[in-house]
């Protein structure tokens, strides 16, 4: 029973495991035998497959970082008007966050405790400037408000984006769909933030 129990097992799955126990009990609060009872194998096969569970943070962090930092290199982020580009870069910063809801989740909880979690912290620093930069050349195309500080402005719109991991649970049936969602961020902030068109 155990080896077809084994046969069955991948590291993606203990990948799922490690992450909703990381987002239940924080990622300082979890040892390996939390793991371990969670994923019901030995401790002994979750190392066959990582070393330890800061190799389970990085490879969970590291999945909503590549999704987020794909984002910047699609098409609809690098060709038009800023205002245009930094539309797109949210609307589907939105969709990621949403697809990738624990893994996202998780990667905004890190507190910078580990060598791991202070990598996390930079990542995520980065891409939130590269969306800043957007934001301060679409002011510099006249398509956003000039009375409008552009760090605050990246700063709230990330905090209205990021909020999503506290109430967004799509198997809870919130009643809304992706787009929907997306949509009504992409509108509340940037309908706010554009410059009158006469």
């Amino acid at each position: 029973m155990t080896t077809a129990r084994r046969d069955t097992y991948t590291p993606e799955t203990l990948l799922s495991v490690a992450v909703r126990v990381f987002n239940e009990r924080g990622y300082d609060g979890t040892s390996m035998e939390h793991l371990s009872k969670a994923a019901g194998i030995s401790k002994s096969s979750i190392y066959h497959h990582v070393a330890g569970k800061e190799e389970l943070l990085r490879r969970a962090v590291s999945r909503a970082l590549d999704g987020l930092f794909g984002i910047l290199d699609e098409p609809g982020a690098v060709r038009g008007r800023a205002i245009e580009r930094v539309e797109y870069v949210t609307r589907r910063t939105v969709e990621v966050l949403m697809a990738e809801l624990p893994y996202v989740t998780l990667l905004l909880r890190v507190r910078g405790n580990t060598r791991t979690e202070r990598w996390a912290l930079e990542r995520r620093r980065e891409f939130d400037h590269k969306v800043a930069d957007l934001l301060k050349a679409a002011a510099a195309e006249g398509d956003l408000r000039a009375d409008m500080d552009m760090r605050l402005a990246t700063r709230l719109l990330f905090g209205m984006v990021n909020s999503l991991v506290e109430w967004y649970r799509p198997q809870a049936g919130t009643g809304y769909d992706r787009e929907q969602v997306a949509d009504a961020v992409v509108r509340l902030a940037f309908d706010g933030l554009r410059t009158a068109t006469p």
